[in-house]
């Protein structure tokens, strides 16, 4: 399936996502190496180990809802009850579709390319363009050496944030069966408007200057984490062959009643299995929250 990049970095940029069963034929070349399904979801817990493209492939793998389950407690359970459609949800499929159509015919997006020259608040010095602000982000040019590539020597642009991004997912039982929350989320550089985001995606350093109350929703309730249990926490790299050094922190908090009890305007509570439909289809999950749900699959 085609499957967007990060909407507020590119521009419409897409990739197919592809996963293709082979057979004894196929040896594993110099640089590479088979491992199993469980110990590359296990190496997520490494920081910035797993590449982004590898992670958003493993978010569209077709998991099975049953198996040996793991954990201290009950919520390998939970999560694999989340992953078979008969133990149903929040929300039917068709409820999930219809919302998200609303949100992609709620909000209108016009973005159109101009000069660089024209964009308004940035600077341009020998070594970067930068904003007049020092945050977002700046496009600086690098030279490159490497080996066990197409070419041993390039010249690029390259994206480099300011700042550790944070992406984190709300996780909540109902009726037994995980849902996580997602946000009905618009970026400029997406094709089709909308797509569904973690319940948090931000830079928190870029709302250092706002006044009190202007955090994106629900970054409290990650941040004071003792009203939930954290199930998966890990630093990890964005893509390295066109951001230099991007770092996003990827977060899982399990909370309970009380958060989210109605889901607020752009929320809504979604099944594992619900995702997995919707990871069958282009351009209905984001790559942040495509990443999550990859290391959702690994906490079963």
């Amino acid at each position: 399936m085609l499957q967007s990049e990060q909407g507020s970095w590119f521009y419409r940029k897409r990739n197919r996502n592809m996963i293709v069963e082979v057979g004894p034929e196929v040896e594993a070349r110099e640089g590479f190496c088979w491992l199993t399904l469980g110990q590359v979801l296990g190496l997520l817990w490494t920081d910035n180990l797993v590449g982004m493209d590898a992670r958003t492939v493993l978010s569209c793998f077709p998991y099975g809802t049953s198996g040996p389950l793991s954990g201290t407690d009950d919520f390998a359970e939970v999560l694999a009850l989340s992953g078979d459609p008969a133990a149903g949800g929040v929300h039917t499929m068709i409820e999930v579709l219809s919302w998200i159509t609303e949100m992609q015919t709620r909000h209108e997006l016009s973005a159109r390319c101009i000069p660089l020259k024209s964009v308004r608040d940035w600077r341009r010095t020998e070594y970067a363009i930068s904003h007049d602000l020092g945050r977002h982000l700046s496009v600086i040019g690098v030279d490159v050496t490497a080996s066990g590539r197409e070419v041993a020597a390039w010249q690029q642009p390259l994206v480099q944030p300011h700042g550790v991004g944070v992406a984190a997912l709300l996780v909540r039982r109902f009726g037994g069966v995980l849902h996580a929350l997602f946000n009905a989320r618009v970026e400029a550089g997406y094709l089709d408007v909308v797509e569904l985001a973690p319940t948090v995606q931000c830079t928190p350093a870029n709302y250092d200057h706002l006044p009190a109350g202007s955090l994106p929703p629900f970054l409290d309730v990650v941040r004071g984490h003792h009203t939930g249990r954290m199930r998966f926490d890990a630093e990890l790299s964005e893509e390295g062959g066109r951001f230099h050094h991007a770092r996003t922190r990827y977060q899982i908090l399990e909370v309970g009643e009380g958060v989210a009890d109605v889901e607020p305007d752009g929320y809504h509570w979604l099944t594992v299995h619900q995702l997995v439909k919707l990871l069958q289809h282009s351009h209905y999950v984001n790559v942040q929250a495509r990443t999550l749900v990859a290391c959702l699959q690994g906490l079963r």
